[in-house]
């Protein structure tokens, strides 16, 4: 067997046929570096995206391809000059590499199911650690069939809905993977989804995504991997209170749940962003949190064939599916910027709270994208300076009163205040009917009036701007709902940078958005296999 070193080379500049395949891409790849396939000892698609800026539409893609490391030519010479080509990083391991740390074996609880707790719960149970992972919703089978009432007439478990269960709020927002960071553990965890039952495409795909269907199979396959590794999970269980120890500053030794004493030697908590009870409570305990800036604004619904039709030309190619879009407005002057978030094609719109009469809306779809609507996150960053109040909980509180309104003017039915995007820019209320996705529909409402004037003036402008990239965007049928206030966290946990630990504690990590580290599925996920590698790592 060849054991030569091996070097992986990143292959740039290539564009994909839409009727070309992947096998065809990877003999360019090798032809552009001049290596014959008998030179070449693996390749693969390491990333795809759409660039719908070009008629016909494009696919711009990455090749890898594993060589070794004495492979030469004039060609690849050629192509490093240029920059077409480089060496591909390294990917990491969430397999642990110290044997010796002091938690190895030990006791460890994680709180929260969602990807933070999820991939933090996976090393330290390769490392050997006795690994107990909490959620205080019901599993995915129990939390879908509680979902069920509150979508047929607005009876909200406050335990168990679209924010906490299985999986966390990632769950029902469809699973998106993409993320703006590039980590060494983004490719291993990325494969544990596959080995569950993602589709490979994730591997490579820029717009990677699962769909909500999907994840309804992956996510219990996930927990299954974490209990054939020794993982107990116990769902229903709320964390109410740490338990700290007398004698040394610092240390948790255990917790106190709705589920009874539970005796730990160290702690990660993954509370996903919506905990707000949880946090209060921590704080009492002397756990340090911080305000932090988030993004606020409101969710825009479109029917997809608009979307389509603007992105891919008419007739669209039915390879590429439902479009989808990620828009960007700069600040200009006062006027802050904007940006599009969780853009979800053919997709609906979801109401996700768990508090009663409050509203937060969200996008999820399906891994088909049969829906025919798209929708997006609209938001503009907020911080202490726009919504006042003393205290690290100051945003929690303007989420709350903001929330109660978009619930009041939306009658009181979980129903969404909206008005259609022209209606927006003129300042005038929208009449007629307002189609939605939403379950609970929509209720004509000046969102114009309703939100701040430092994020009314931003999306007007964004609005204005993105006419010109996506016609039709901002007029007639484009409908705004309120209010999106979740797409991050407005607290932070301070920590050490390196082992992850809370400032003044020995014992005790935080991750995630809960923990305002993260904004996203795969950006919590990466930070909570740091936590669990981390852990491991501590002598």
């Amino acid at each position: 067997m060849d054991r030569a070193p091996l070097r992986t080379l990143r292959v740039g500049g290539l564009v994909q046929g839409l009727e070309e395949s992947d096998a065809e891409v990877l003999e360019r790849a090798m032809r552009r570096v001049g290596a014959a396939p008998d030179e070449t000892r693996g390749g693969r698609i390491a990333r795809r995206s759409v660039d719908a800026r070009k008629r016909p539409v494009q696919l711009p893609v990455q090749v890898d391809l594993v060589v070794p490391e004495g492979f030469r030519s004039k060609a690849l010479q050629r192509e490093e000059r240029s920059g077409r080509v480089r060496s591909a990083p390294l990917p990491g391991s969430l397999q642990p590499r110290s044997t010796g740390g002091r938690f190895v074996g030990a006791r460890v609880v994680v709180v929260g199911t969602g990807p933070a707790g999820m991939f933090a719960a996976l090393p330290l149970a390769l490392g050997g650690a006795q690994v107990t992972v909490l959620d205080r919703g019901a599993d995915l089978s129990e939390r879908h069939k509680r979902l069920v009432p509150f979508h047929r007439g607005g009876a909200l478990d406050p335990e168990t809905n679209l924010l906490f269960g299985e999986g966390g709020a990632g769950t029902y927002s469809d699973g998106k993977l993409y993320t703006r960071v590039d980590h060494p553990l983004e490719v291993p965890i990325l494969e544990e989804l596959v080995a569950a039952g993602a589709p490979p495409e994730i591997l490579f795909d820029a717009r990677a995504h699962v769909g909500t269907d999907r994840l309804h199979t992956v996510l219990p396959a996930l927990r299954q991997r974490l209990v054939d590794l020794g993982v107990e999970f116990r769902f229903g269980c709320r964390l109410e209170e740490l338990e700290l120890s007398p004698s040394e500053p610092g240390r948790v030794t255990g917790l106190r749940t709705t589920l009874g004493r539970l005796p730990c030697d160290a702690v990660v908590l993954a509370t996903g962003h919506s905990a707000r009870d949880t946090w209060e409570t921590l704080a009492l305990q002397g756990v340090p949190f911080e305000t932090k800036p988030f993004q606020f604004g409101v969710r825009i619904e479109h029917p997809q064939e608009l979307i389509t039709r603007a992105r891919y030309g008419e007739p669209a190619p039915e390879v590429l599916g439902a479009a989808s879009y990620a828009l960007t407005a700069k600040p200009s002057g006062t006027v802050r910027g904007a940006h599009s978030f969780c853009m979800c094609p053919g997709g609906r719109v979801v109401a996700s709270v768990h508090e009663e009469g409050h509203l937060c809306t969200n996008g999820m779809s399906n891994s088909t994208h049969s829906s025919r609507w798209a929708n997006s996150g609209l938001v503009v960053t907020l911080g202490p300076e726009d919504y006042g109040g003393d205290g690290p909980f100051a945003g929690v509180a303007f989420q709350r009163r903001m929330e109660r309104l978009a619930f009041e003017a939306g009658g009181g039915t979980y129903a969404a205040p909206a008005q259609r995007a022209d209606d927006f820019l003129a300042g005038r209320p929208s009449r007629g009917e307002l189609a939605t996705s939403l379950v609970f529909g929509a209720r004509a409402a000046r969102l114009d009036e309703l939100l701040p004037e430092a994020v009314t003036g931003a999306l007007a402008a964004a609005l204005a701007r993105w006419e010109r990239v996506i016609p039709g965007y901002s007029g007639a049928e484009g409908l705004l709902l309120g209010f999106e206030a979740r797409s991050s966290g407005p607290v932070r946990i301070p920590r050490d940078r390196d082992t992850l630990l809370v400032d003044g504690f020995r014992n005790l990590q935080a991750v995630g958005e809960g923990a305002g580290w993260a904004g996203g599925i795969m950006s919590a996920a990466i930070d909570g296999a740091r936590a669990g590698l981390a852990l491991l790592a501590l002598a």
